[in-house]
């Protein structure tokens, strides 16, 4: 039998970066120790290992990669520098829709499907994938097609209703609410004032953070047996500070004697109203007492309370005290309602900023346009 000689198997030679400056090897330093992005980091630290002349096996054990990308590393750092650092990735396969494609698919996102012949109300994304294809406009997946609305600011969202002002004074009236905003009078301070209910005793749907898939359940069967109630509120801009009564009637003499509470509060001062046409506030008795003590009802255009500042603050109201709950007692309900508006009173600031950059604050606004 003759000798069977055996060759040696040649492996790779190891690679080695390229001789770095003191400067270099501060930078590579810094980057490996502070660098936020993961790629930046592990080729910063590739790059040093290979400086101290480590071998490309002892690179990849210690960086739990291949050996082929530590080689690459390297290469790329020889020949590019510091830009090797960042990889250019790929943009991927070029695609399919040019954008007039994109540009129409948009427009017939936004239009409603039954002005187009369709037999419904609204688009899903599988609906409108379907009729691009039958149409011969664009054969593109449901992920696609939501990336290309996206990507043109089309979005999915909920339809709301408005209620347009038909007072003939709307114009005057807004402008006199907001310069008591921008410009709070010196010789008084004002007020938002509404009324806040009916508070019934029901429970109440709202959200929290709960176990997954195990949230507070609340009783579906109630009976309102016990009436209901109601709030006054006021917000003072000055101070911000909301105070409140709640009674069982909001007639105008429940009214009137809030309004005394607030007077009484700030002696000497002249106090300006902003208040909704809810007829309470226009009574007779309310108006003569309000012009002998020195307050000012000033009224909101029809249909706009959105314009009265203390609407902002009853819907956080109703959010964090009564949202969630399902109260017993008209007490115990009084009692959440009061806590909430004294720990929010312990927080307050002066109100300033109403509806800065809105529509509303442009010169051409037409309150009956939504």
């Amino acid at each position: 039998m003759l000798p069977v000689e055996v060759m040696p198997v040649a492996r790779k030679p190891d690679v080695f970066g390229r001789a770095v400056t003191p400067e270099e090897g501060r930078k590579l330093a810094q980057i490996a120790r502070r660098s936020k992005v993961p790629v930046r980091m592990r080729r910063a630290v590739v790059v040093m290992a290979s400086a101290q002349h480590q071998p490309v096996g002892a690179i990849a054990k210690l960086m739990q990669v291949s050996e082929a990308y530590v080689r690459q590393v390297i290469h790329d750092f020889n020949a590019h520098g510091f830009e090797a650092l960042d990889p250019k990735w790929s943009e991927g396969r070029p695609t399919k829709t040019d954008q007039a494609t994109r540009d129409r698919i948009c427009q017939i996102a936004r239009c409603c499907p039954r002005d187009l012949g369709w037999p419904f109300a609204t688009w899903s994304l599988s609906k409108l994938r379907d009729v691009l294809r039958a149409n011969g406009i664009a054969d593109i997946s449901k992920e696609t097609l939501r990336q290309i609305l996206k990507a043109c600011g089309v979005s999915w969202q909920a339809t709301k209703t408005w209620k347009a002002s038909n007072d003939p004074e709307f114009t005057e009236k807004m402008a006199r609410v907001l310069d008591l905003y921008d410009n709070p009078p010196a010789d008084g301070r004002v007020l938002c004032v509404d009324e806040f209910g009916p508070l019934n005793l029901q429970p109440r749907p709202g959200r929290g953070w709960f176990t997954r898939r195990k949230p507070k359940r609340l009783r579906a069967t109630y009976h309102r047996t016990q009436g209901v109630r109601h709030m006054f509120g006021a917000l003072d801009l000055a101070t911000g500070q909301l105070y409140y009564r709640i009674r069982d009637r909001k007639r105008w003499t429940e009214f009137l004697a809030f309004l005394k509470t607030l007077r009484a509060r700030s002696p000497g001062e002249k106090l300006y109203l902003i208040c909704d046409n809810y007829s309470v506030h226009k009574r007779r008795e309310v108006r003569d007492w309000c012009a002998d003590n020195a307050i000012e009802l000033v009224f909101l255009p029809t249909y706009s309370s959105w314009l009265n500042r203390i609407e902002c603050e009853f819907a956080a109201l109703r959010y964090f005290a009564l949202n969630g709950t399902d109260h017993r007692s008209h007490g115990e309900q009084d009692d959440a309602i009061g806590d909430y508006i004294r720990w929010r009173n312990q927080h307050a600031g002066p109100v300033r900023d109403f509806a800065v950059g809105s529509k509303i604050r442009q010169p051409d606004y037409l309150p009956k346009v939504a």
